[in-house]
């Protein structure tokens, strides 16, 4: 039976791990594949770490997004694949990599999944979640400060220089191609129980 392929896109910070999250417990880890898009960055270890740290990581071309493709036809075709692991506090790939095994279910997540149209085609369903500039900037600045062990300042320049340009170039219009737009991120609580039965309803089938 082929696969069933969710995409959760959105802007930096809009609450799509929280959707996906939802979906996890709702349908059952034991029954999907997670892969996330920021998986996918480009190993910049080649290069001196303040030079890394200057990079567009908010533009397509930042991405392995052929690479994430070929993983997804495995998956789909029942093989298991290895996902990088990348090091958000050093801006390279790890040695190691995490196997993913195939599942009934593959879930996507990351900000650029709908530019790239190869891969929106391998989807059955698009959501986008939706959420205000202002939560996005707040979410963010908590997440890069705490999680990634970045200064106020270099996050604020980050968002100023590339994240919001980018977001207005390539992500946002984007959501055109999306099937579902959840507003209010992950705390949509009737979005998220609409799209798990949903889900639910096509495993059955």
């Amino acid at each position: 039976m082929k696969p069933i392929v969710i995409g959760v896109a959105g802007g930096t910070a809009s609450g799509k791990t929280t959707v996906s999250n939802a979906i996890l417990e709702r349908v059952g880890a034991d029954r999907i594949a997670y892969l996330q898009h920021d998986s996918y960055y480009r190993d910049l270890s080649h290069l001196p770490l303040a030079e890394r740290a200057r990079m567009n990581f908010d533009h397509p071309d930042a991405l392995e997004t052929k690479m994430l493709i070929a993983h997804l036809r495995r998956l789909q075709a029942g093989h298991a694949v290895e996902v990088p692991i990348y090091d958000f506090a050093t801006y390279q790939r790890s040695p190691l990599t995490r196997r993913l095994e195939p599942r009934r279910v593959i879930l996507l997540e990351g900000i650029l999944l709908f530019v790239d149209k190869e891969l929106r085609q391998l989807m059955d369903v698009k959501l986008y979640v939706d959420t205000d500039a202002d939560l996005r900037l707040i979410r963010r600045l908590q997440r890069d400060i705490h999680e990634r062990g970045r200064s106020l300042e270099s996050v604020i320049r980050q968002y100023l220089d590339t994240v919001r340009p980018m977001h207005l170039e390539f992500v946002e219009p984007s959501k055109r191609y999306a099937d579902i737009i959840i507003p209010a991120g992950g705390f949509n609580a009737a979005a998220v129980d609409m799209i798990a039965a949903r889900v639910e309803g096509m495993l059955g089938k």
